[in-house]
């Protein structure tokens, strides 16, 4: 998700701003904020949104509606939203009235083609927020979802299901090789759904979402008539996708992982070591070497190639160490201690908004 911005669109009168009953705010008289606006925008902002205002204003411009009324009191909102440490990156105001039809009136697309050709909007977690049915459909044009302020959602109501919305990745690979879904859930656990026409390989996958502690769907048909070497590399970059997508920017998560779990049965033969750092940067280290062998459909070659695959796509440095005998026993504590090095790394962290780097960004 490296450089995918989150978006909040939002209306202003009526949802910024008290809306009078001749819906025209053109005097200092009839400006007054909407109650608990200031800490809304402040938390979506803190949770890295960036603010975006969007309105329609009838006949701005003409003798009914000249710019300098309408000029008075947006000058005092950007001064409050200022004072308070708010920044709309941008304003949007549309002049026509409904019956000229125009594009860029909402629930028309217009003014905000921009964001949409830019290639860099976060769509699953980009919103628009306002007080009318023409901004829900704003959304539904623009893909994106839809909060209506209203007598039973107030802001802090809206902010609240915003950031509490699952952390889900969906990610749809086909290739003349092979077809794969996968969708996952870093918030809700989940008994996995694994099928990939490799019986060891869903065994392996399913350890890796049990022990990371996210929910995972993964159907993937492929060429097995040939080898497993495209189903096992296609299912590992989609998977990765998908959680990238599932992280969105990776404000508040862990980032670090690492765990040394010893398996019973091998307790005097083996120790597995996984650390996973989901730093942006993908990398993949294996120490120690698994025997040249099948473990039922699966090459054991294709484990180094799946991990290597895995962190490309989840754009995360993934160090494992495993020695021992038994191949089984070796690639089952590969993929535990990975997930278990996941969890802590993909968990959010309680009331923290931050961006673990200096750099601001991962």
């Amino acid at each position: 998700m490296s450089g995918k911005i989150k978006y909040a669109f939002i209306d202003r009168d009526g949802t910024l701003i008290e809306e009078p009953a001749d819906e025209q705010i053109d005097s200092l008289e009839k400006f007054a904020l909407i109650a608990g606006v200031i800490p809304a925008l402040l938390r979506l902002q803190q949770a890295g949104y960036r603010l975006i205002m969007v309105s329609n204003q009838d006949g701005l411009g003409t003798d009914s509606f000249p710019q300098a009324d309408f000029e008075s009191p947006q000058q005092l909102l950007r001064q409050i939203l200022d004072s308070q440490g708010i920044h709309f990156a941008a304003e949007h105001f549309d002049p026509h009235f409904e019956h000229d039809h125009a594009p860029t009136r909402k629930p028309g697309i217009g003014m905000l083609l921009d964001y949409l050709r830019s290639g860099d909007m976060d769509f699953q977690h980009s919103v628009v927020i306002g007080d009318r049915q023409t901004d829900l459909q704003l959304a539904e044009n623009l893909g994106i979802r839809g909060y209506l302020l209203d007598a039973e959602h107030d802001w802090q109501s809206i902010v609240d299901a915003m950031l509490s919305t699952p952390r889900c990745g969906s990610v749809e690979r086909n290739t003349s090789e092979t077809s794969i879904k996968v969708e996952v859930n870093l918030d809700q656990m989940q008994a996995p759904e694994i099928s990939t026409g490799i019986g060891f390989f869903d065994h392996m996958l399913e350890q890796l979402a049990i022990h990371g502690h996210f929910g995972c769907r993964i159907q993937a048909r492929g060429d097995l008539h040939i080898d497993e070497h495209h189903t096992v590399e296609d299912v590992a970059l989609a998977l990765g996708q998908a959680l990238d997508q599932a992280l969105g920017d990776r404000r508040g998560i862990g980032r670090y992982g690492f765990v040394v779990p010893m398996d019973e049965a091998l307790a005097q033969t083996s120790v597995h070591l996984a650390a996973v750092d989901l730093s942006g940067r993908p990398w993949f280290v294996l120490q120690g070497a698994l025997p040249d062998t099948r473990i039922g459909a699966l090459s054991t070659a294709m484990v180094k190639h799946f991990f290597h695959s895995l962190g490309q796509t989840l754009r995360a440095a993934i160090h494992i160490n495993v020695r021992g005998d038994n191949a089984h026993h070796m690639v089952e504590g590969m993929f535990k201690s990975c997930g278990r090095a996941l969890r802590p790394a993909l968990a959010q962290q309680s009331g923290e908004q931050q961006i673990p780097s200096s750099k601001g960004m991962l």
